[in-house]
């Protein structure tokens, strides 16, 4: 089983390598984590990965599915912040040695407070509490988990438990895992309440988080810690920074870094790579809202043509950095936020971000007529974008298509014509409309 794993996981990495170009070029060995992943959230590209489908132990990262669970299940409205629990037997469970905010059988505590247990304290009380309230059970819950991650595409991602304790089939890749910090502050961005607090007390008992980012840099409000033997020091970071753009005010990245040495490590790591994600990439508009990229023919209408336009603006994250030579994590100067060559005699030349991208787009369409009656969503076009002729992103153009069917007597006449070969020049032929940049 294990080597199918593999396999499946080799063949997933030349996937992801043949459908989307990393768009810095890092080089693995100067960054001190056995995997990592930097991923733009607006435009779900990755930046530049490392290992990023290896399955590993991610530990109390595992706590971030658990929250999304909760959190969902509060704007459903089968779950409040307010509600008070009871904890139950299931918290003697927790052993001695576990990060727990010691909770006892009988004691009551608000769902609130059981989240920032959760996502400050790290607690494994907290997450079994939380688990057994909304699932009715620890597997049902694990049953659950595994249900969403599925629904994410983490689909190198298997869990056996929610506090996060290693266990044989209980895993994920530092590629999944960015995609579920995604999924956190895009679906449920109240997660970030709690992942940016830098304490939390309960029961007289005080923690200090321990996503040192949060006191360094004021742009990090998340996501989440995590550590075991087996896992080594692993950490999801999030950080929301302006970009002087009025087209995008904001920016957020997710970076996670897996199996680092030490926790001063792991937010090293991480809080470099975020800044040179940042400084050498940047987001620029790809499409226009109800930007028109071509014309279908329709049969059997009085439409002759459908327009396939966009349906809200999107964005595309490109790269700022001259990709002929890989990037050395060692030579960004975090006080500068820049690369620094020694190119010899003492001398260090700083590297400065590329002002203009060469990017193009292309419009390839799906269909190439729509006959009537229809009343469904389609796909009916895909935008590849390219920068220095590498794809970069895919955008998918979905629309409900809505076209009534002729009358009969029209149905006839195009019958007759299109028998006779009549009015043949007429006929229309998909247009596709150039995206200027």
């Amino acid at each position: 089983m294990k080597y199918i794993t593999a396999i499946v996981a080799v063949f997933s990495l030349l996937f992801s390598a043949m459908a989307q170009a990393a768009l810095l070029n890092i080089k693995p060995e100067s960054v001190e984590a056995e995997a990592w992943s930097i991923l733009d959230t607006q435009t779900g590209q990755v930046i530049a990965e490392h290992n990023s489908h290896v399955q590993r132990a991610p530990a109390s990262l595992t706590k971030m599915m658990v929250a999304y669970v909760a959190l969902k299940e509060i704007q459903a409205g089968k779950l409040s912040k307010s509600e008070i629990l009871t904890a139950t037997p299931i918290v003697q469970t927790v052993m001695w040695d576990e990060s727990q905010m010691y909770l006892k059988a009988g004691e009551q505590i608000s769902v609130d407070q059981l989240l920032a247990g959760l996502i400050v304290m790290s607690a494994n009380d907290a997450a079994v509490t939380l688990a057994e309230k909304i699932s009715g059970g620890i597997p049902q819950f694990v049953e659950r988990m595994n249900k969403e991650a599925k629904a994410l595409g983490m689909h190198n991602t298997h869990f056996q438990n929610p506090a996060g304790i290693t266990m044989p089939e209980h895993y994920s890749t530092s590629a999944d895992l960015a995609l579920l910090g995604q999924a956190l502050v895009k679906e449920v961005p109240d997660y970030l309440y709690y992942s940016k607090q830098q304490s939390f007390s309960y029961n007289q008992r005080f923690h200090r988080a321990t996503n040192r980012l949060l006191y360094v840099d004021p742009t990090v409000d998340g996501l989440k810690t995590g550590f075991t033997k087996a896992a080594g020091y692993n950490l999801a970071a999030t950080a929301n920074r302006p970009t002087g753009s009025t087209d995008a005010p904001n920016r957020r990245l997710v970076v996670v870094v897996l199996g680092t040495k030490s926790a001063t490590k792991r937010a090293e790591v991480a809080h470099k790579l975020m800044n040179l994600a940042y400084t050498y990439t940047r987001n620029e508009v790809a499409l226009k809202d109800k930007q028109l990229l071509a014309e279908l023919p329709v049969v059997q209408s009085t439409l002759k043509m459908f327009k396939v336009e966009t349906k809200q603006p999107e964005l595309m994250t490109t790269s700022l950095a001259d990709q002929s030579y890989a990037i050395d994590l060692n030579d960004f100067d975090q006080n500068t936020q820049r690369i620094t060559l020694n190119i010899g005699n003492g001398v260090m030349q700083t590297i400065e971000p590329l002002n203009e991208t060469q990017t193009r787009l292309n419009v390839e369409v799906k269909e190439k007529s729509l006959t009537a009656p229809l009343a469904q969503v389609m796909q009916l076009a895909t935008v590849n974008i390219y920068q220095n002729n590498h794809l970069i992103r895919s955008i998918d153009i979905e629309d409900k298509v809505e076209i009534e069917e002729s009358s009969a007597f029209t149905r006839f006449i195009h019958w007759i014509t299109s028998l006779f070969g009549l009015f043949a020049d007429s006929t229309p032929e998909v247009k596709i409309y150039p995206i200027q940049h």
